[in-house]
């Protein structure tokens, strides 16, 4: 049951990622692109990868986002 929950919690990561990487390349394309807020959407993308290594590790998985 753990390994599974950590699955789930690896995929959810996994989008947020994903997720993430598209708001800022979305920001990035705007005519006056908010440089605050892709710096703020780039460390939270950081922060949910960290979280995919430590959560792939856990489970013995070695994939990351």
């Amino acid at each position: 049951m753990e390994k599974k929950m950590s699955s789930k919690h690896i995929e959810y990561f996994r989008r947020e990622h994903a997720r993430l990487e598209a708001e800022i390349d979305r920001e990035a394309r705007q005519r006056r692109p908010d440089e605050v807020l892709i710096a703020r959407l780039k460390k939270l993308k950081l922060a949910v990868k960290d979280q995919i290594a430590t959560w792939s590790n856990d489970t013995g998985g070695s994939r990351v986002a």
